[in-house]
């Protein structure tokens, strides 16, 4: 069976990483009302869908570390909840932070599993 190589294709998911990681935070400083919704997902189920898909896209498109990806999409994150702060009817919540740390540790696991087909 022929290995996939996803990493010829990195110039591709650089170009995605950067615009799901620029949508992501126009979608989390927008006013809670004009935020998007993505079918029936809560607010959690939002934040791990996110961060899983950014894992999955740096580890694609750049090849750094395992704890690198986890340390600077963790750090992501909190400067997301940071900046809601500052936005209107928004609010930082730490339970955000650790939902975003399942979606990384979740699309870096699938990134090792993928990795062996």
């Amino acid at each position: 069976m022929k290995k996939l190589n996803l990493y010829n294709n990195s110039l591709l998911f650089k170009i995605l990483f950067w615009i799901a990681l620029l949508v992501s935070y126009i979608a989390a400083v927008l006013p809670q009302d004009m935020a998007p919704q993505i079918g029936s997902l809560n607010d959690k189920g939002h934040h791990v869908l996110a961060f899983m898909t950014l894992s999955l896209l740096l580890r694609y498109g750049y090849s750094i570390k395992y704890w690198y990806v986890f340390f600077l999409l963790l750090g992501y994150g909190i400067f997301i909840e940071i900046s809601q702060l500052f936005a209107i009817n928004r609010y930082g919540d730490v339970q955000d932070v650790l939902a975003d740390t399942v979606g990384i540790f979740t699309g870096l696991t699938l990134h090792r599993y993928l990795k062996k087909f």
